[in-house]
């Protein structure tokens, strides 16, 4: 197991150059979209100046808890940047976030649509003055189309996306998922779509613009229950901590705490069946295949809670688990966030002043992620660049 010490070196300094270094990103957006996407592109190399009004980010107070009177919230999304504070509205502000586009590489955003335009720093009035810049434009729906510019909300796009329709039990009423899903996804896809543009301007020169709505990120999200529609044509429906296409894929209860099975196939549930003692089950027609345990699921279920009954849930996991069956205990985020394997991982970040956050999900082999900035540090400018962490043009 990593120990503490191990992680705090990638915290501390900056070590060989990230993936992104270079790379200048001015960050103008709020709230978790646009804010994760700049953290994500930070975290990888890029030097980021986040603007914020004179009020700051409204995140600051969406809370508790608190530090210093900022909440935990924006410290979750706003390490690896440096911030001042600029009114956008005014024309000093103006003059002074244009001089940053003509440094800048990449731009991130999510004003309602047309404000930037009102202020005269819009996409298209910046286009041809500053032809090398990735804009970045995140969006409730898009600028254009029925719903184009109006404003989206994370559990708004859950609704509307079908998202809540199919989370909750079956019995119940539709359920948002208990996190902002929509919202992150939407910072993930930024990523994305800035990498891909940063990539084409290398052949190209030029930038081009990134659009990534809300709702089209909420959509995407609807694998398989989209796929299964197309095909069926049959609305989906709620199942609970059920998979609607496979089973069992179901937390299951045990003689102590519960499990989650993810049998994904018949040999997967073979060895289950042997290792609880009811080798039988794999034999019974009802649940030989894969598609057969699916649509007996309501006689499965109660049949392997049965048998699990003999168990207690963590130690019949890990067993499962060590003989190729994927099964987890459910943790609460607490034990999630200090599981020995959480840190060997290096999923959770320190740095000094006693800043705690997740750590990069994504790592690479030899220009790993590294944590430089912790969440308000100040900058007035883009940091001068190396000759050798130039990006090629």
């Amino acid at each position: 197991m990593a120990q503490e010490q191990d992680m705090r070196p990638m915290a501390g300094t900056p070590g060989t150059a990230g993936a992104l270094a270079g790379i200048r990103v001015l960050d103008l957006s709020r709230i978790l979209g646009g804010p994760l996407c700049g953290q994500i592109l930070g975290d990888h190399g890029a030097d980021v100046l986040k603007v914020e009004p004179p009020q700051g980010d409204d995140t600051r107070a969406w809370g508790p808890p608190f530090q210093d009177g900022v909440a935990s919230y924006y410290f979750g999304l706003n390490r690896n940047k440096r911030i001042q504070f600029l009114d956008l509205s005014a024309p000093q502000g103006q003059q002074r976030v244009r001089g940053l586009m003509a440094r800048a590489d990449v731009v991130v955003e999510n004003f309602k649509a047309g404000t930037m335009e009102k202020w005269g720093i819009g996409y298209g009035q910046m286009r041809d003055a500053f032809p090398h810049l990735v804009w970045c434009r995140v969006t409730g729906f898009g600028t254009d189309g029925p719903l184009g510019g109006l404003p989206g909300y994370d559990a708004a796009i859950q609704a509307m996306a079908g998202l809540m329709s199919i989370n909750g039990e079956a019995s119940d009423d539709p359920l948002r998922v208990g996190l902002p899903v929509v919202d992150m996804v939407t910072g993930l896809n930024a990523v994305i779509g800035v990498l891909l543009a940063l990539h084409e301007r290398a052949r190209s020169g030029l930038g081009q613009l990134v659009d990534a709505p809300l709702y089209d990120s909420g959509l995407s999200l609807l694998h398989p229950h989209a796929a299964n529609w197309f095909m069926s044509g049959q609305v989906p429906a709620r199942t609970g901590n059920a998979h609607p296409n496979i089973y069992p894929y179901d937390v299951i209860r045990t003689g102590g705490a519960p499990i989650f099975l993810a049998v994904g196939n018949d040999r997967q549930f073979r060895l289950l069946c042997e290792h609880i003692g009811q080798g039988a089950l794999a034999g019974d027609g009802r649940f030989a295949t894969a598609g057969q345990r699916s649509v007996h699921r309501a006689a499965l279920k109660p049949l392997l809670e049965q048998a699990f009954a003999a168990h207690d849930g963590v130690p019949l996991a890990d067993a499962l688990m060590a003989i190729g069956v994927p099964a987890a205990p459910v943790l609460d985020v607490a034990q999630a966030l200090q599981h020995p394997h959480t840190l060997h991982r290096e999923m959770v970040v320190r740095m000094d002043g006693g800043y705690q956050g997740l750590g990069a999900p994504v790592k690479l082999g030899r220009t790993p992620a590294s944590y430089r900035f912790a969440p308000l540090s100040e900058g007035q400018d883009f940091l001068p660049v190396p000759q050798e962490e130039r990006p090629r043009e």
